[in-house]
Parts: structure tokens; C-alpha cells; sequence
């Protein structure tokens, strides 16, 4: 039995100047499917950028010291799909930078000029603590603070600081503890103050700078005018009022004892334990880094059993001095 081979239909044209035609009809499908093929790319192509780059700042706070460095805390919602996450950070002089995920697990971070590289481990926010020294410089007697925050932002000014000037006014201002705290839109700012009160300034200050002392007097009478004025629309009075109340609740609270403490928390760990009673014999607080020393725990260690005291509401963490300063809370209620 004879087979016979099927040859693909195929029309062949010679035109009289001697050219070939040829016309295989397999061809307008494969036109069709190019564009389907073709629309399928530029739509994968457009949506790889936008899931790298889905991430929204939801709290920047920064604190200005005295020695003009600035404490910076960031708390950013991320893609909890992407295995490590980019965080810009504001400047290249950047110190105890530490990164934390959901329940407060520490996250691996790797630092390179004025950016850190964070692994995430499916965390879907995860907040930024570091100290840099690049928000803050001096010129003679005036500190300048300057920035370009991607995002409002509060700032709490150093203690015994008079502002002289400001490109941006504030949303919102109140005072912590003598400490003035001012609530900025996003976009640049640049804020200059001085250390101390006017009076003592120029009581310091020699006699060949009585210009410059007069100059600094003036700013410092027009800003606060302008920062009295901002106060009452943003009704200062009623904010400072609650401050003041809240304050009065809680140096009316005694830190309670170890003992009282374990009673109100029976599950607590052994270490944990040695923890509080070194705390409550240093006088109710010490530093993070005394606990490491006294404990011989490295800084990642002593962390997560400070955080986990916190999450119980046995202590508080503030910083002091560039460090963190452990406290034991008053007011300790049993658990549920």
C-alpha cells in the first residue's frame, strides 16, 4: 500500500519581471497570536516594578540631642512577598541602627552609605531605629537642623533650646517634659536654634560679640512670637493641659518590687527575673548596655529580652544620651 506525503498548501506566483511570490497560509494565525504574546509582556513588565517598590512610611520621628546628633525612628509598611527590603537612610554617618519585624523579631540588616539593605522574612511592616550625625550642623553659636522628609514627620526639639528661624511652619506643636515637639508636613525644612536661655547666653558670652548677641536675642523674641501665635490656633493650652495631667498621674505612680512584679507575672523567665532585680537595685533603671556588660548578652540577646519585658508592661526604653535607658513601670496590672 502506497502512502502519500501531504504537502502544506502552497501557491507560488511568478510575475512577469521574474520575481517569486510565495504564500503559506500557516502565517496570519502566528500575526494573530504576536500581539496577544507581545500585550502579556508589557503587562508583566509593568507590574514587576510596581510590587518592588510598594512601601508606605506610616511614622518617622526623630529627636534632636544636645551634641546635635539625631535619633531617627521609622515605621514602614512593606511588600511581605519581597525577601529584603531598601530603606534610604538621612545620611551616611549612621550609628546603633537596628531593624525590627512583626513581633518584634530582629532583622538581619546590611548598611552601605546612606542606605541599609533589611531582610524581611515576610514581615509586612518593620521599623527603623539609628542615630546619624548628618541632620545637624553648626555655624558659631546657631544649629542648624535641615531635611527633605519623604513624609510628615514629627521632631522633638533638645532641651533648652530657643528657635530663631524656620522655613516650614508646623502642623501642630506641644511640650514633653520642657522639650518643644513639632509636627511637619513632607518636603524640605531647615530649623535654627541655639542652647540656653538669651539671658545667659550673653551673661557667658564675652564683650566683643554684643552684636551678635543682639541679633540672636531678636530672632529668638520674633520666633517665639511667631511660635505663641501658632500655639493658640492649634490650641496649645487645651494639648498642654493633658500633658500636664498625664505627667501628674504617673510621678504619682510607685515603681513596685521584684517581688510584686513576679506575683503579677508567674510565667516569667529565670533570666528575665535576674533582669528586673538588677534594674530595681540600680535604683529602678539602667542603661541597655550596662545589662549587656552585667549579663555578658550580646546586643541582639539582651534586645529581644528587653522588648520582651516591654510587651508585658514590666518596662519602658527612652533614649538617653544617644542609648537606651531601661526603666521599671509603675502601675503594673495582673494579666488576664
Amino acid at each position: 500500500m502506497n502512502q502519500e506525503m501531504i504537502v502544506p498548501y502552497r501557491q507560488d506566483f511568478i510575475q512577469e519581471d521574474g520575481m517569486l511570490f510565495v504564500r503559506t497560509e500557516g502565517i496570519p494565525p502566528t500575526m494573530i497570536k504576536a500581539p496577544i504574546i507581545l500585550a502579556g509582556l508589557i503587562i508583566v513588565t509593568a507590574a514587576i516594578p510596581l510590587q518592588n517598590s510598594f512601601s508606605s512610611t506610616k511614622t518617622l520621628d526623630l529627636i534632636i540631642f544636645q551634641d546635635g546628633s539625631t535619633h531617627v525612628f521609622s515605621l514602614i509598611e512593606i511588600d511581605p512577598l519581597e525577601p529584603d527590603f531598601t530603606v534610604n537612610l538621612f545620611g551616611n554617618s549612621i550609628d546603633n541602627l537596628v531593624a525590627v519585624g512583626e513581633n518584634d523579631f530582629l532583622l538581619y540588616t546590611k548598611t552601605t552609605g546612606s542606605s541599609t539593605l533589611v531582610e524581611t522574612f515576610g514581615s509586612s511592616t518593620i521599623s527603623i531605629d539609628y542615630d546619624t550625625h548628618d541632620l545637624v550642623s553648626k555655624e558659631g553659636r546657631i544649629w542648624t537642623f535641615s531635611i527633605q522628609a519623604p513624609s510628615d514627620y514629627t521632631l522633638l526639639m533638645p532641651q533648652n533650646s530657643i528657635i530663631v528661624g524656620m522655613s516650614a511652619l508646623p502642623q501642630n506643636m506641644e511640650l514633653i517634659n520642657e522639650q518643644t515637639k513639632l509636627s511637619f508636613l513632607n518636603g524640605p525644612n531647615e530649623i535654627n536654634y541655639i542652647l540656653g536661655t538669651p539671658t545667659s547666653s550673653q551673661t557667658s558670652s564675652s564683650t566683643s560679640e554684643p552684636l551678635d548677641n543682639s541679633l540672636i536675642f531678636i530672632g529668638g523674641a520674633i520666633a517665639s512670637a511667631v511660635i505663641i501665635g501658632i500655639i493658640f490656633l492649634r490650641k496649645f493650652q487645651r494639648t498642654s493641659k493633658k500633658i500636664e495631667t498625664t505627667q501628674t498621674k504617673t510621678e504619682s505612680i510607685e515603681t513596685p518590687d521584684p517581688e510584686t512584679i513576679f506575683q503579677l507575672r508567674p510565667n516569667l523567665r529565670e533570666d528575665d527575673k535576674e533582669i528586673i532585680n538588677f534594674i530595681f537595685n540600680n535604683g529602678g533603671q539602667a542603661l541597655e548596655s550596662e545589662l549587656r556588660k552585667k549579663f555578658l548578652q550580646p546586643r541582639t540577646t539582651m534586645w529581644r529580652a528587653v522588648k520582651r519585658l516591654e510587651r508585658q508592661g514590666i518596662i519602658e526604653i527612652v533614649k538617653k544620651d544617644l542609648q537606651n535607658l531601661v526603666k521599671l513601670k509603675g502601675g503594673l496590672e495582673e494579666e488576664q
